[in-house]
């Protein structure tokens, strides 16, 4: 596969990783139509192999969203500010500390952007807490899951 097309894979996974935290926007299947492509154009046992398994994590993490209590954005206040600030700091976690970083950067980014917003650091947890029982945990899960595939395929195309 050519870099500029390389590129174009990693621009869709990248896309559909911050797509999930934007309601009504596919992320988890952008993410995997970006490895299926991929594969489709790799066609090597590595490909394949990724292929396979981020397919099973995608499948369950949508098992696992549908147990979850349904998302409410907006009654608890939650901004696209909060969003990109949560989604920020859950990519620099996950740099920082692989796969595990990601959770507390995703909470460090809501309580940074809801400090800044309210001020106190009281009303800043209350707030990080009713995020975090409403639509945290699912958003959560799946932008974990899809770091998780960026990251291999990153890997898998960095050792290739």
């Amino acid at each position: 596969m050519d870099l500029p097309q390389l590129l174009l894979v990693g621009l869709v996974l990248l896309l559909g990783t911050v797509g999930v935290m934007v309601p009504g926007v596919p992320g988890t299947w952008l993410v995997w139509a970006g490895v299926l492509w991929w594969a489709l154009q790799d066609r090597s046992a590595a490909a394949w192999s990724l292929l396979a398994a981020s397919t099973a994590l995608l499948l369950v993490v949508q098992v696992v969203k549908w147990q979850l209590p349904p998302r409410r954005v907006r009654a608890v206040g939650v901004t696209r500010r909060t969003a990109v600030y949560a989604g920020a700091g859950a990519l620099l976690g996950f740099v920082v500390l692989p796969v595990v970083g990601a959770v507390p950067g995703f909470v460090g980014g809501i309580y940074l952007c809801e400090r800044l917003r309210l001020g106190s650091r009281g009303e800043a947890w209350a707030s990080v807490r009713a995020v975090m029982r409403s639509v945290g945990t699912s958003v959560l899960v799946e932008l974990l899951a899809c770091l998780m595939v960026l990251g291999a395929w990153t890997g898998t195309v960095l050792a290739g």
